[in-house]
């Protein structure tokens, strides 16, 4: 008897808010509430996720396996594996938005490219991208940085570089910062960014309290300190 086909890899985009309970396009639907097994950076995230999207199974029914930091690269890359290699179709989640941008996933989405599988990714939100398009920054040339170092010292240094090279490609730099940074990430920004420097700040993108600022340095240094504590933002800035 032949071994079945490879099943395929779909990347399953999130939520961005509360208020944006289903990120995916009506069509896409059928084939998502089929799928029986998933890797997510966070099984309680994905679970509440996946309960919107009504799947043809209950979730004790569901098999799913994390992928944040601290997983076990070899029963990742094992459960990856023996789920496509028997056919059945693999969901990967983000934490919020889409998989693999900015997030763990990746790893999965190369585990499968080494296997042969397909791999289809689904459409749905990106917070970088909506960041971008709203910041009225440049959007034809652009780099993404993830995260930026946590310790003051290091962050304000690499912002410095992130201005240069905004100056020099004429382009658009965005990053994201852990929530709870974000106050302190602002800061820095006022304090070591040149003056003219454009900066964006693209907070709750899609929430109900959606928020997107874009001023001059200086401009921002007169205003008052925007209320970031604890909510998901994009920064961007350009010259």
């Amino acid at each position: 008897m032949s071994a079945p086909s490879l099943g395929s890899l779909i990347l399953i985009p999130a939520p961005l808010s509360e208020q944006q309970p289903v990120a995916v396009l009506d069509a896409d639907l059928p084939l998502l509430r089929s799928i029986r097994h998933f890797v997510a950076e966070r099984a309680r995230t994905a679970r509440a996720v996946l309960k919107h999207y009504k799947l043809n199974a209950s979730m004790q029914e569901l098999e799913l396996i994390e992928n944040g930091k601290h997983a076990d690269e070899n029963e990742l890359r094992a459960f990856v594996q023996q789920t496509l290699q028997e056919g059945k179709d693999l969901g990967l989640l983000s934490e919020a938005g889409l998989p693999a941008v900015a997030d763990p996933g990746a790893r999965v989405v190369s585990i499968a490219h080494e296997l042969g599988a397909k791999v289809r990714p689904l459409v749905g939100p990106s917070s970088l991208m909506l960041a971008l398009m709203a910041s009225g920054l440049g959007g034809q040339r652009f780099s993404v940085h993830g995260y930026l170092p946590v310790k003051s010292a290091e962050r304000k240094a690499m912002l410095k570089k992130l201005e240069a090279q905004a100056r020099r490609d004429n382009s658009t730099q965005i990053w994201i910062e852990t929530p709870y940074r974000n106050d302190a990430m602002f800061s820095d920004c006022l304090e070591a960014l040149s003056k003219q420097t454009r900066l964006c700040v693209a907070t709750d993108l899609t929430d109900t309290s959606q928020e997107i600022k874009m001023y001059r340095i200086a401009q921002w240094r007169q205003l008052s300190k925007p209320d970031l504590h604890k909510r998901p933002s994009v920064f961007l800035i350009a010259s």
